[in-house]
């Protein structure tokens, strides 16, 4: 079965990793600053702090957002569920806005007429790898005190308006998931421009402990001494998985140019297919393709699903509305909340996209489609 998404590994991460085994260091040691100061680097400067996983790194930033029980959260429901149910495990109602028609990325004016003052944070999702409209997200978290956050677990890399997925938003967050364009296996990080945000994440992904003497209430203790101000968990991202992070992103360039080729050989290929929808770009973003999300039309795309499958290439559906999974619907979320993005779900398909893509594959799987569509 051909993959829809799959890591990339060579015989440097190999060693990077090994290196790290043969060491002192499995965790908590220099590799794990390393790979934030690497991570910095595609931020825009923005400190980061890596934690196990795309899933923790949201519930560190919600942490360090502040969102507590009874705050609202506003996000996309076009979205692997993490990005809703992270922010509900903190007692928030999750509220959420309908997507734009195109890119499947949330709407600034849905947002704007779903806000109150009890929304701590408004998160949008770089669906497929193509940046949010920041600005008009910006504009809406200002006038109401919120904090903009954002789920680039899909577009490591990319650009908005010439500036960098990390420093768009208040809090990001990103995911090292072995389909996504960079892995540690698993893994995740929290990009964070403020610095009190980002001592919030640094503690929450250790427990909580402080072990400054400045700041703790009993300095004198000893000089083994830590405390624990706000409970925290244990998302430490080890060195061994460290050490495979600075390897992969020191290829992230390579990457992202095979994945945007392959995106316009995809797009010159099917130009001309019947019954497909091609995935939107803005002019004023550059992307960081993680899916290549097509629609198939006309109500077809469960048997574009199962004959593609059936004929050994493994595409996906990204992904079920959040408010559709029972843990939503038991808490009365309904369909019908987000048209469009219902819309977009009853259409999307995924096609194999991936650095070590060959264009023969990528052949294949087009002759496929358009066998299934003609």
């Amino acid at each position: 079965m051909l993959p829809y998404g799959r890591q990339s590994i060579t015989e440097s991460d190999v060693e990077a990793v090994a290196e790290v085994l043969r060491g002192d260091w499995l965790t908590t040691g220099p590799a794990v600053a390393a790979f934030e100061a690497e991570l910095a680097r595609w931020t825009g400067g923005v400190p980061c702090v890596a934690v196990t996983s795309g899933t923790a790194a949201l519930h560190v930033a919600y942490m360090a957002a502040g969102v507590r029980a009874g705050d609202e959260v506003v996000t996309s429901p076009l979205t692997f569920v993490a990005t809703a149910s992270t922010a509900a495990l903190l007692g928030a109602r999750v509220v959420f806005a309908d997507v734009q028609p195109d890119t499947g990325n949330l709407d600034p004016d849905a947002v704007a007429s779903l806000v109150t003052a009890r929304t701590r944070a408004v998160t949008a999702v770089d669906y497929a790898g193509h940046p949010a409209d920041y600005d008009e997200l910006r504009a809406v978290t200002d006038r109401t005190g919120a904090v903009l956050v954002g789920d680039a677990a899909h577009s490591i890399g990319a650009a908005y308006k010439h500036r960098p997925v990390g420093a768009l938003a208040d809090l990001t967050t990103f995911s090292f998931f072995p389909t996504k364009t960079v892995t540690t296996a698993e893994g995740g990080a929290v990009a964070a421009a403020d610095p009190e945000r980002h001592a919030r994440a640094a503690r929450f992904r250790n427990h909580g402990l402080v072990r400054d003497p400045a700041e703790q209430r009993a300095p004198d203790e000893g000089e083994w001494h830590q405390e624990v101000h706000e409970f925290g968990l244990n998302y430490r991202l080890p060195d061994v998985l460290c050490a495979l992070g600075i390897s992969q992103l020191r290829r992230l360039t390579r990457f992202r140019e095979r994945r945007s080729a392959l995106v316009a050989r995809y797009n010159a290929l099917l130009r001309d297919v019947p019954g497909l929808t091609l995935p939107a770009q803005r002019a004023y973003a550059s992307p960081s393709w993680h899916l290549y999300p097509l629609r198939i039309r006309d109500g077809r795309r469960r048997e574009v699903y199962e004959r593609m499958r059936a004929a050994g290439i493994g595409v996906q559906v990204n992904y079920l509305p959040a408010y559709w999974h029972p843990v939503f619907e038991d808490l009365g979320y309904r369909r019908g909340l987000c048209p469009r993005a219902e819309a977009y779900y009853a259409e999307e398909l995924s096609l194999p996209l991936f650095a070590d893509l060959t264009d023969a594959q990528q052949d294949r799987v087009v002759e496929t489609l358009a066998q299934i569509m003609d």
